[in-house]
């Protein structure tokens, strides 16, 4: 007899399923990993590689976006073959082996181990969130609650790994910075084979056909041709990074794809589902905005506190850890707002949720522009407002991330939770292609300003900031360079600003189209 217990019988703790605690835990170890080598990767290329600006932010760029395209593949497979579980095993080895990768100085292994985290990702990322989902029933008023405490396991990795990994990179070496973010990876993967080990999950995450599974192609199950396939695909990957200005082919090839793919799930669903997914391929297309803006985190905004700000009590990789300690401070008392508002019948549904998160995007990037007001004669900013900057794009963070990740696996066709998962993730995708541009926007070359610092958007700069060309021009070049930064901080924070305004106002038509999804 199969010891498998069903979704009924899943053991409980703390009111949530027990499988939560489980994959909380394993998600925070692999977002350690995630984050500490995010930390220090514009950092280790422009100090010890000795990338120029535009190099390391083409890489960084590459590599963040390719590390949420393909999530999308990985749905599928796990939707279709693999089953969560496995996936998520497959994707855990992929990117131990990455980090660890990384500690060896040359460019085949640089490379080749930001191919396989890529890869890896693809696989562990999408379907953890599915399998968080999939521990709640249909309409269970605990599910925006179990992401936001899911979201808090992400964030506790995220704080602790930018501090821990660049104290290690500066003491003992860059590389040791990421072996230690690989001893995240593992530790992570542990933590979710104990969980299957004591059969917290129920029947959940299993092989979704074990015949599909099983069925042979040149001699090996297609199980193990995933394995192959995903090893050979990371050299394209790899590929795909080092020669980054080739990039945007690619997004032209994944927009058809998604375009044809999802085309191909509204064929097949009932008229209620149909208008579902296109809120979730709405929510979407304003996740990519906020992403686009929200990750300068790991690209400008870093350098951006690494040349133009004093720093205390931690160096320019450490300030990564910003955002995710203010993620743990609210994110308790988030979930907790969402329960008691639900009660009281009185929580703004989802579509108000994303126009507010990018509502307080924009005027935490708007709070890092006023910076300028404090500058010094080495064209340096107070910290403050870096700090007050990250808590009030975090507020923003939680009205919006969470609660996507609870709404995708609701909006979606049951068929199809894994690859509306992946489609949720493409928003990194093309947010982070798209924040590759806009860090570039940031680098002085030749004393040349940017697009923004000119016209309608020249006199938003300079009303918030108090900065113009003329004024910088005659400075040295880090106030130049200090312009350059809050000039784009500025222009892209009034624009999150409206376009958050502007989904609130649009949420009633929104809300309808839920179908009663909250």
């Amino acid at each position: 007899m199969s010891n498998v217990i069903s979704e009924a019988e899943q053991p409980q703790l703390f009111g949530h399923p027990k499988g939560l605690l489980y994959l909380f835990f394993a998600e925070l170890w692999e977002r350690f990993s995630f984050y500490g080598m995010r930390a220090l990767l514009v950092l280790y290329m422009t100090k010890h590689l000795l990338y120029d600006d535009d190099m390391a932010f083409g890489v960084y760029a590459a590599y963040m976006s390719l590390v949420y395209v393909t999530p999308m593949i990985g749905g599928i497979l796990a939707d279709k073959i693999l089953g969560y579980r496995k996936a998520i095993i497959l994707g855990g080895i992929l990117m131990i082996f990455g980090h660890f990768f990384l500690s060896i100085e040359m460019p085949i292994f640089f490379y080749g181990s930001l191919g396989l985290i890529i890869v890896g990702n693809g696989f562990f990322k999408p379907n953890i969130s599915s399998f968080v989902g999939e521990l709640y029933a249909q309409g269970d008023a605990r599910r925006d609650s179990g992401f936001t405490i899911f979201y808090l396991g992400i964030n506790l990795g995220a704080a602790i790994a930018p501090l821990l990994c660049a104290w290690f990179a500066i003491t003992y070496g860059w590389h040791y910075g990421f072996v230690l973010a690989g001893i995240g990876m593992v530790t992570g993967l542990l933590v979710f084979r104990t969980g299957l080990k004591n059969n917290v999950f129920g029947n959940q995450g299993l092989v979704p056909n074990q015949e599909v599974y099983d069925k042979k192609s040149f001699g090996l199950n297609r199980g193990k041709l995933i394995v192959l396939a995903s090893i050979v695909s990371v050299g394209i990957f790899a590929t795909l990074v080092r020669f980054n200005e080739f990039e945007g082919y690619l997004v032209w090839i994944v927009s058809a794809f998604l375009v044809f793919y999802i085309g191909y799930i509204i064929s097949t669903v009932s008229s209620k589902e149909k208008k579902r997914l296109l809120v979730a391929v709405y929510f979407t297309v304003l996740y990519t905005l906020f992403a686009a803006i929200f990750e300068q985190a790991g690209s400008s905004l870093t350098l951006f506190a690494d040349r133009n700000v004093n720093l205390v009590g931690m160096d320019a990789a450490g300030t990564n850890s910003i955002n995710a300690a203010f993620i743990i401070l609210f994110a308790i008392p988030f979930s907790m707002l969402w329960t008691y508002l639900s009660r009281r019948k009185i929580n703004p549904n989802s579509a108000v949720k994303f126009g507010l998160g990018l509502l307080f995007l924009g005027l935490g990037f708007i709070v890092f522009a006023l910076s300028a007001h404090s500058v010094d004669d080495f064209a340096r900013t107070s910290m403050s407002y870096l700090v007050i900057g990250y808590m009030v794009l975090t507020i923003g963070e939680l009205f919006l991330s969470p609660i996507g990740l609870s709404k995708m696996t609701e909006l979606s066709p049951l068929k199809y939770v894994a690859f509306i998962m992946g489609v949720w993730f493409s928003a990194n995708f093309y947010g982070h292609f798209f924040a590759g541009k806009i860090a570039k926007l940031t680098t002085v070359s030749d004393g040349n300003t940017n697009v923004f610092s000119e016209g309608f958007f020249g006199n938003i700069t300079e009303y918030i900031t108090g900065l113009s060309p003329q004024i910088a021009s005659g400075q040295s070049d880090a106030f130049q360079q200090l312009f350059s930064y809050v000039s784009v901080y500025a222009s892209f924070g009034v624009i999150s600003v409206v376009v958050g305004i502007f989904a609130i106002l649009i949420s009633p038509i929104i809300k309808k189209m839920m179908g009663g999804i909250h």
